[in-house]
């Protein structure tokens, strides 16, 4: 997901919004001559992921910083591993550290969030979904991190699937002209997806042959219900209300996709730091 020259281009305007017209306390505490050791440490449990990040941070500022890694993308860290050495030009050492830090933070702590919630269904057959509720200029960070931590993705942006909304089934006057208006215009590789809020909406979505239907803020019980409506004639999506409390009870009424932006907009940073 995360291409090299991505990385590396995300990461030059990162370093450019921090460094600006210069590191005004490095320049005039170190020489080109300096150089450092120092460890990335874990002071909590969690899902690593980012490795290519952090790298390509320092690798920018000078291709001289060496780091050793003792962990990849998706392994479990424990309060107090060491996950990589670092050593090389002090300058760039200290220079870069924020910035691959905020990187390997939030995407260590979407991972790691992710991953328990995709533990809290592992008996069920649902997958633990994202969804486009990000950071504007880090989705393909916040999605790649999902991924690492074991779960799956929705669209990546408005052209990957139809997604019919509340919104646009009253500008459209109903699911039908939706649906149908749809129909004749878009790609035949591309899924037709209707958000329904009642048994109602359900069965039309049923009877229009759409691919996927989302179950919006519903009971558990009426989301059992639709399940066995449908009954394998579209995918069933469950979205709304979903936390690490609730995930559980929805994915027993049966449904294969459970979407979230809670394990993106909930996830805090993974407390990682580097010590000389």
């Amino acid at each position: 997901m995360l291409n090299k020259f991505f990385i590396e281009e995300h990461v030059k305007k990162a370093l450019l919004e921090d460094i600006g017209f210069g590191d005004i306390t490095t320049d005039y505490l170190t020489s080109e001559d300096d150089t450092m050791s120092c460890v990335l440490n874990t002071r909590v449990d969690g899902i690593f992921c980012g490795r290519d990040v952090f790298e390509t941070v320092f690798k920018v500022l000078s291709e001289k910083v060496d780091i050793k890694f003792y962990f990849n993308d998706g392994d479990e860290i424990k309060k107090g591993d060491k996950i990589a050495d670092i050593s090389g030009p002090a300058k760039y050492i200290l220079m870069g550290e924020r910035t691959a830090l905020n990187y390997i933070q939030r995407m260590s702590g979407i991972a790691t969030e992710t991953n328990k919630y995709k533990k809290a269904i592992e008996e069920y057959k649902a997958k633990i979904v994202d969804t486009r509720k990000t950071t504007p200029g880090f989705r393909a960070f916040e999605k790649y991190s999902v991924k690492i931590g074991g779960g799956a993705l929705h669209r990546f942006n408005l052209s990957d699937c139809a997604m019919i909304k509340d919104n646009h089934i009253k500008f459209a006057g109903s699911l039908t002209n939706a649906v149908n208006k749809l129909k004749q215009n878009i790609s035949h590789a591309h899924k037709i997806e209707a958000e329904c809020d009642t048994i109602e909406q359900v069965k039309e979505a049923v009877s229009l042959g759409v691919d996927i239907i989302m179950l919006d803020n519903m009971t558990i019980e009426k989301m059992k219900d639709c399940v066995k409506l449908i009954n394998g004639k579209a995918i069933v999506e469950a979205s709304g209300g979903v936390n690490i409390n609730s995930v559980r009870d929805i994915a027993s009424t049966g449904v294969d996709i459970i979407s979230t932006s809670a394990i993106v907009a909930n996830a805090p940073a993974l407390d990682l730091g580097l010590d000389m």
